[in-house]
């Protein structure tokens, strides 16, 4: 399949939920053909098939942090014939409620920096060749706690922090992809939720809020860097 007879393509990891789900709409309605993967099939599936009435959708259940899920994502790409967007925006907090760092068991704090920071940089690894020939965008999806010092965020917070700076680098390392770091502030979803377990978090607003400046800041020319999604004016 040649590229020029293809849509754009996005690949947006976690797209059951939140973030990830109201970005994969709103690029569906535009007319991009969408890959998109979640841990949890059953949420997945009804993502996907709403996705479906406005585009081509591949949906593939499994976990970021497996290397053979990630070699199934690649497939896809392969499949549709390009790839113009990766937005890295799975992520977990590890454990709740959130543990000090004197208190954080040692293996889920590997496995937070495997979910938010190795799993990423493999899928980007895996995926460069595809978004240098489109000149496309990576997308890193990062949070206040990585610049923040907040209590109990130690775990999260310095894994943003560590995918923060990756994508700093890969950005002077490779100038013929964009790579953006998105941090959409505090919204009303689970994680959030999970971070605080008890509380309520309804001032929150919807991930619905932050999409459409999103999509802007995908569609425009902003070169590499960090923003803040409440600077960008949709």
């Amino acid at each position: 399949m040649s590229a020029s007879n293809t849509p754009r393509v996005a690949l947006i990891t976690g797209a059951s939920q939140g973030l990830g789900r109201g970005l994969a709409q709103r690029l569906a309605e535009q007319g991009w053909a969408l890959i998109i993967d979640a841990r949890r099939a059953d949420r997945l599936q009804p993502a996907a098939a709403e996705l479906a009435a406005h585009t081509k959708v591949i949906s593939i259940a499994g976990d970021v942090a497996s290397a053979a899920h990630r070699d199934q994502l690649a497939a896809a790409v392969q499949e549709l014939g390009r790839l113009d967007l990766l937005v890295n925006n799975a992520s977990t907090l590890g454990a709740s409620p959130l543990p000090a760092l004197d208190a954080i068991d040692l293996e889920v704090f590997r496995q937070i920096y495997e979910v938010n920071v190795v799993a990423p940089l493999a899928l980007t690894q895996q995926l460069l060749p595809a978004l240098a020939a489109t000149g496309g965008t990576i997308v890193n999806v990062t949070s206040d706690a990585a610049v923040e010092a907040y209590e109990g965020w130690g775990g999260y917070g310095s894994s943003k922090a560590a995918l923060e700076h990756l994508s700093a680098i890969l950005a002077v390392e490779h100038p013929e992809v964009r790579v953006l770091v998105v941090d959409p502030g505090d919204m009303r979803t689970e994680m959030h939720q999970d971070a605080f377990p008890g509380e309520d978090i309804s001032d929150r607003p919807l991930p619905a809020v932050v999409v459409p400046g999103l999509v802007a800041l995908i569609e425009s020319d902003h070169p590499s860097g960090r923003v803040r999604a409440a600077e960008v004016v949709s």
